[in-house]
């Protein structure tokens, strides 16, 4: 299983919020180039960032430091999401050194466009699903539809989707554990690769997520607290990729 770090940007700054509220917004870190250099050097093979200005204006905002991001750290690889809404920005950020990008609200509002991205990189397209109280999300969290995460998993797969990321809105910034009911539903019920985002707290939640076979797991607050060790979650999660468990890069 992969352990990927998240850096969320918001006017220019590393930040975390509760449950997806950007009123909670509130700094993690001074510099997401030095926080990206220092997931790199600890054995990050993949890290997870989200423009959330992005998400909510529906464009790309923070892409310079995205890429200035994706300058000083060769070694990881990066997948970003937020305000990818169309293609010039799907093209922009994998013609720039970035290895995977993540659509959201389209997958909702504009499937024809998630077919095209798919069509065109078929291994680097993600979608993220954020449900709360088991209906998709999007906007930024802003708004919610009458769609459930499970019916939406089946038609991206259907596209040809080969990664989700899946929140549980009610768990993300809370550090209160993963949806883990939910992740088991949603691999039960799709082949695509699940990446869980939102909760993860410590290792025992990384020992929770690789016995459920999850592709890979996003933790962002617990790092920045202390409270998940980076370099142990790489340990545990690469010793249950040896052991079956999981999936390569």
């Amino acid at each position: 299983m992969l352990v990927l770090p998240a850096i969320d940007i918001k006017d220019g700054t590393c930040v975390r919020l509760y449950k997806g509220d950007y009123s909670t917004a509130h700094k993690v870190a001074e510099s997401a180039v030095e926080t990206a250099k220092k997931f790199e050097d600890i054995g990050a093979h993949f890290m997870h960032m989200v423009d959330l200005d992005g998400a909510k204006d529906g464009k790309r905002v923070n892409s310079d430091l995205i890429l200035e991001v994706r300058k000083n750290c060769p070694k990881i690889k990066i997948e970003v999401g937020g305000g990818i809404r169309a293609m010039d920005s799907v093209d922009f950020y994998l013609e720039n050194g970035i290895d995977r990008v993540i659509l959201g609200s389209a997958a909702i509002k504009d499937p024809d466009f998630v077919r095209e991205a798919v069509k065109k990189y078929p291994s680097q397209i993600a979608i993220s699903i954020d449900a709360l109280n088991g209906k998709v999300s999007a906007e930024g969290w802003t708004d919610t539809s009458e769609i459930g995460y499970i019916e939406l998993a089946k038609q991206m797969e259907d596209i040809g989707v080969q990664y989700i990321i899946f929140t549980d809105i009610s768990k993300d910034g809370m550090l209160s554990g993963p949806n883990l009911t939910m992740l088991d539903e949603l691999k039960a019920s799709v082949k695509c690769n699940i990446i869980a985002s939102g909760g993860v707290a410590n290792l025992k939640d990384i020992i929770n997520l690789t016995d459920l076979d999850i592709y890979g797991a996003i933790s962002g607050k617990a790092i920045y607290t202390g409270s998940l060790d980076l370099e142990k979650a790489i340990e545990v999660a690469h010793a249950a990729k040896h052991n079956g468990k999981g999936a390569n890069l």
